[in-house]
């Protein structure tokens, strides 16, 4: 006892004994905080990169060597590059005195996951830019498709939600949806990209409806464009509109490629004159 990494082959011994692994990882507040957390005081509350600590990583590395099924669950409060591909992932943020039994039910099928990731989860923190200004190159889903491990929007379920049908109408958005999987919850995402040239690169999203569809069952869903929608912001920081022709998008993730490969569905879309 006590000698380094004396603790692994309990994990190991563990997994080898086992039909299926839980593999429970993630940070605490001495890691990430806010600025001025005297647990994380050294790095004013932010994370050195987005690695899970060293001994985590060496512990996914030894359990997945016994060759068991294995889920993941990350409790963590931002982006995390676990550094393995196993068999489902599940980022629990920091779930409270109930979050274990809310996974529980997720992983045993009593209920279907059906959350969305509210932030771009990068591959890794050497590629993103210096904060040296406020300049939005390269980051965030509306300025960049390079270094995403997971993308903004994006999150899986046990059903297989799909836009079936969409249509545009004085503000709003009509689609069908139809789902062919499981019964779950699930959130309609709807982006637009507007057609001038100081709009961002990628299309932004401008409004969601969750959603609960049993399997097999088509629903009608309803989603109001705002107006601020149809708007961007100059080199000079006013607001208006300054485009005539914009492209709706409408699926359960954000229209760029590895969120369709990620999902195995497509978004669709529809152009529109205002």
């Amino acid at each position: 006892l006590a000698q380094a990494g004396d603790r692994y082959a309990e994990a190991e011994a563990a997994a080898a004994n086992s039909d299926v692994v839980i593999l429970c990882v993630g940070l605490d507040a001495t890691i990430e905080g806010e600025e001025g957390d005297t647990g994380n005081e050294f790095s004013s509350g932010d994370k050195n990169d987005l690695r899970l600590p060293e001994s985590q990583r060496e512990l996914i590395k030894r359990v997945a060597k016994i060759g068991k099924p294995m889920i993941v669950v990350c409790a963590a409060g931002s982006s995390i590059n676990i550094e393995h591909d196993c068999d489902a992932l599940i980022h629990a943020w920091y779930p409270g005195s109930e979050g274990g039994k809310a996974i529980a039910d997720i992983i045993f099928g009593k209920v279907s996951p059906s959350g969305k990731l509210p932030v771009t989860f990068y591959n890794s923190a050497d590629k993103l830019p210096c904060f040296t200004d406020y300049a939005m190159s390269d980051r965030t889903y509306r300025y960049t498709r390079d270094n995403i491990l997971y993308p903004f929007g994006y999150g899986l379920t046990y059903g297989d939600v799909v836009v079936t049908s969409l249509s545009y109408d004085d503000g709003k958005v009509n689609v069908e949806v139809e789902n062919n999987g499981a019964d779950t919850c699930d959130v309609i995402e709807l982006y637009i990209k507007s057609h001038c040239d100081n709009a961002p690169a990628y299309p932004v999203l401008c409004g969601f409806k969750r959603i609960f569809a049993k399997k097999g069952e088509k629903l009608d869903v309803e989603i109001e464009v705002p107006d601020k929608a149809f708007t961007t912001v100059s080199d000079i920081g006013e607001r208006k509109q300054f485009a005539k022709e914009f492209t709706l998008y409408v699926g359960t993730h954000q229209p760029d490629e590895l969120s369709c490969q990620l999902s195995g569905t497509n978004c669709m879309s529809i152009e529109i004159e205002r």
